[in-house]
């Protein structure tokens, strides 16, 4: 230690004694003077000799060597000495380091002097050094000032992170500045306070009182510390105003052989939970040094979460802190609770490497593990990060890392996951990591057995995903399966995090078998190409494609910016018919002709959800069933999705134009168009209007339907033929001619009625002929009856009109007034005819041919009431 002092006081006096040394050879002088005041082993070098300049001596440059380690660097040094002596230097480096190349001397000394004796050797002068630098820590670098005479000595140091003030007088030292950045753009500590040094320059102070403000990176922020020490003893307090307890508590004793803190406390509520424990510190032969000092430490850390309480205990040494070579062995054991996790450590490692860049070499059997629950349905049965052979220096981590992550989703399933890699200087956007992962697991939601496997490297700036496929062996949802979806790579995902060049790109397919529905259709198996390309994964542009065989290729392209998707997809004009796998083959529906197109663009953001824009087109459709062929069909849908609700027509109304509907009745130029809101309120309706079809002759005609429904919808019968009607049902019974009119007001969500107050009435007259067969079976069963039954046999109705109702059961009741001339064997009559007549309308729907979907169509449309009513209404109704 002695030789360490020697080595400064010889510099600062070097220093100040060069014009005598250059009065004389450098050659003889220099080397006899360093003789004198360097300890053994250490040397000065200059690589240009001293000269004088305008009174001052001018040393262009000169280096301290411990061996052959630098320990100083000295450039651009002038000494004047106007009335005292003036040094300026340009620049001086340390390097901290060296120090342990100087040769310790701990023989005694008989010329050991005191402070006092060593502050009466200094000469009236001052030292200003414009750039001071440690090699150990370079962003500390400044300006230093001294100030020296026998009774006070003066220290000024500014920097970018550092200023210092401060005045010796004797044994009193005042430190009225002192503030330090640990990084750039922080609030600086600060210190104030007074020490009382010992009588000899390397003995302990005897008494002193220092208080220090600093910053703290949460709130409160302002934290105060405080050291009081008396002798051997003090203590170290730092607190805030904000807590009634101190952040640390350090009682502490000194002697001259050991430093020791038996009982610290410590705590520190801002990391998201509480953690708080004690600390003890042990420190022997310290006065020898670090690099000869032992030290045993133990820090203990309780922690508090859901999950309950946990203790951990980290034990230091005991072992070595060395500028050169440490040699520490540390353990740290137990578990931590942070909300509902539980993490648990068994850590056995050693600390070796120079103090100022120190390596952490983990031991066999290290192992970090963990469960619990990070969501309320995600349960982790257990996280394991085996480190045993990890090693971690300032230049990052460098080993096999490993993990393995099992867990289960009470609705999802379980999973596990492996990852395993090498690691090489890593740390990240530097040195090399490559990793391998693969898992498997259970999707419950689609019946489902899932894998995934890959591989890839994190290297430098640039992370390469080269590997990947994930997919599932089928998905099964409602009605719906999806056989055997994989997703590949196609091109390897690249992210470039060089700020100054970012990248990122890739390319992936999405493979998937034939899709089947319950209702027998298919979609056959499709593939879904894309492509990303930006800066990186929270900004960049994609493309793809989606093809099912001859459905397709839906093209798709955008962007996602780290909070919205944004994108357009195209679907371009094919043929109608590539659909047909689509269609369940009981509907016996054949697609013949027709194309299809459609655009949309749409956009997805938390908070917003998912919405979509946009229309599709259908043009020249033409569909075959086996007693029906609808040919001509125009489609046009314009559509907006948002927040889960359809706007349909949003620029003009969804428009349906159909040519022709071959059938037993035979319908022409039917039209539709439709506008508002789906699911629909009151606030935002649904509009069907302007619905006309020509039919039997004549048309029907409906100008709105509103939905929800506040009035009925009117269905006008205009011009209809009854003779066409008549044969489009085909019944031998009888038969009719003529045109009829009529209204029909149709409720679909009235509580009882489809039909209530409808009417039909001739718009001109009508001819009945009853079958011979029938009027004669009429006749014979009934002889009253007989004479009213042989004037329908033929008759001409001049007028006629028919009320409808029909309830929601398909009761259908028509009451008819008829009145008109019959005719029978060349004589005529005039006939009044009142009629009832009720039907099952489903009933009789279902013995024609034709009125198997319309029926299936109101079965499902209308609000039917259960078959097994019960009740005065339902008794009422039957």
């Amino acid at each position: 230690m002695k030789g360490k002092y020697k080595a400064l006081i010889a510099l600062l006096l070097l220093l100040i004694l060069l014009p005598l040394t250059l009065m004389l050879t450098v050659a003889h002088w220099l080397p006899t003077l360093a003789g004198i005041w360097l300890p053994q082993g250490t040397r000065i070098a200059m690589t240009s000799g001293p000269r004088i300049k305008q009174g001052a001596l001018i040393l262009p440059d000169l280096r301290y060597l411990a061996g052959e380690c630098e320990l100083a660097n000295l450039k651009s040094a002038a000494l004047r000495h106007p009335g005292r002596w003036s040094l300026k230097i340009g620049e001086l480096t340390l390097n901290p380091d060296c120090f342990s190349k100087i040769p310790t001397d701990d023989t005694p000394s008989e010329t050991t002097r005191t402070l006092a004796e060593w502050q009466q050797m200094l000469p009236n002068s001052s030292v200003e050094i414009a750039r001071l630098t440690l090699t150990s820590v370079p962003q500390y670098s400044g300006e230093l000032k001294l100030v020296m005479t026998p009774r006070s000595q003066q220290v000024s140091f500014s920097g970018d992170l550092l200023t210092l003030k401060a005045v010796l007088n004797g044994r009193d030292l005042t430190v009225k500045q002192f503030e330090v950045r640990p990084f750039s753009g922080m609030e600086p500590a600060r210190l104030v306070g007074e020490v009382k040094l010992a009588l000899m320059p390397d003995g302990l102070p005897t008494h002193g009182h220092v208080k220090a403000s600093m910053t703290l990176p949460q709130e409160p922020r302002h934290a105060t510390a405080e050291l009081n020490w008396e002798s051997n003893r003090g203590q170290l307090l730092i607190g805030s105003e904000a807590l009634a307890e101190p952040l640390l508590d350090l009682p502490w004793e000194l002697s001259r052989e050991r430093l020791k803190i038996s009982d610290g406390r410590w705590l520190w509520p801002w990391a998201g939970f509480p953690l708080s424990g004690r600390l003890a510190l042990q420190v022997d032969d310290w006065r020898k040094g670090l690099e000869q000092a032992q030290i045993t430490a133990r820090v203990s850390v309780l922690t508090e979460g859901d999950a309950g309480k946990g203790n951990a205990v980290l034990i230091l040494g005991p072992g070595r802190l060395s500028m050169t070579e440490s040699d520490m062995p540390l353990r740290l054991t137990g578990e931590a609770k942070q909300d509902q996790m539980i993490f648990y450590a068994m850590l056995p490692g050693k600390l070796s490497g120079p103090l100022l860049d120190p390596a952490l070499h983990f031991q066999p059997g290290a192992l970090l593990r963990s469960r619990g629950r990070i969501i309320d349905s995600l349960n982790i049965d257990e996280v394991r990060w085996p480190l045993a052979g990890v090693r971690l220096t300032r230049n990052g981590v460098d080993g096999r890392l490993q993990a393995i992550l099992r867990a289960h989703e009470n609705e999802m399933g379980n999973f596990t996951l492996h990852l395993d890699g090498q690691a090489s200087d890593f740390l990240p956007d530097k040195g090399l990591w490559v990793w391998r992962y693969w898992g498997d697991g259970q999707f419950t939601p689609m019946n489902a057995r899932w894998d995934v496997k890959g591989e890839g490297q994190w290297r430098d700036s640039e992370i390469r995903l080269a590997a990947l496929s994930t997919g599932f062996d089928q998905l099964q949802y409602g009605s719906m399966t999806v056989h055997q979806p994989r997703m590949t790579l196609v091109k390897p995902v690249v992210w470039q995090r060089n700020p100054q060049h970012p990248d990122f790109s890739g390319a992936l397919a999405l493979h998937a078998g034939s899709t089947q529905f319950s209702s027998g259709s298919v979609l056959p198996p499709a593939v879904l190409n894309f492509e990303v390309k930006g800066k990186e994964p929270t900004t960049f542009l994609y493309r793809g494609d989606l093809t099912a065989e001859d459905i397709g290729p839906v093209r798709v392209h955008g962007r996602w910016d780290g909070e919205r998707l944004r994108g357009e997809a195209w679907w371009p004009r094919q043929p109608l018919s590539v659909f047909q796998p689509l269609l369940p083959p009981d509907w016996k529906l054949a697609l013949k002709s027709g194309e299809l197109y459609a655009q949309v663009a749409f956009s997805a953001a938390a908070g917003q959800g998912f919405e979509a824009g946009g229309h599709g087109v259908l043009k020249g459709g033409s569909a075959w069933l086996p007693d029906s062929k609808i040919n001509g069909v125009d489609f046009v849908l314009p559509f907006r999705y948002s927040d889960a609700t359809w706007h349909l027509g949003t620029r003009g109304p969804v428009r349906l134009r159909i040519e022709e509907i071959e059938s037993q009745a035979v319908a022409r130029k039917l039209s539709a168009d439709l506008q508002g809101w789906y699911p629909w309120s009151e606030t935002h309706p649904l509009l069907l209007s302007d619905v006309s079809v020509e039919l039997l002759g004549g048309s029907l005609l409906m100008k709105q339907l509103r939905m929800p429904q506040r009035d009925p919808a009117l269905l006008r019968l205009h011009n209809i033929s009854s003779s066409e009607l008549v044969s489009a049902v085909n019944p031998k019974q009888f038969a009719l001619s003529g045109r009829i009119e009529g209204a029909l007001p149709i409720w679909f969500n009235h509580p009882q009625w489809i039909v209530k107050d409808g009417w039909v009435t001739a718009s001109g007259p009508l001819t009945l002929r009853l079958d011979k067969d029938m009027a004669d079976a009429l006749a014979n069963d009934n002889v009253t009856a007989g004479s009213a039954i042989n004037w329908l046999r033929y008759m001409e109705i001049s007028r006629s009109w028919t009320k409808i109702n029909l309830d929601n059961l398909g009761v259908l009741t028509m009451a008819s007034e008829l009145e008109g001339t019959g005719r029978v064997n060349g004589k005529s009559g005039t006939v009044k005819l009142n009629y009832t007549h009720q039907e099952n309308l489903f009933t009789l729907w279902r013995s024609l041919r034709f009125g198997d979907n319309l029926q299936s169509w109101l079965e499902q449309n209308m609000s039917l009431p259960d078959a097994r009513c019960a009740g005065q209404n339902c008794k009422e109704q039957q």
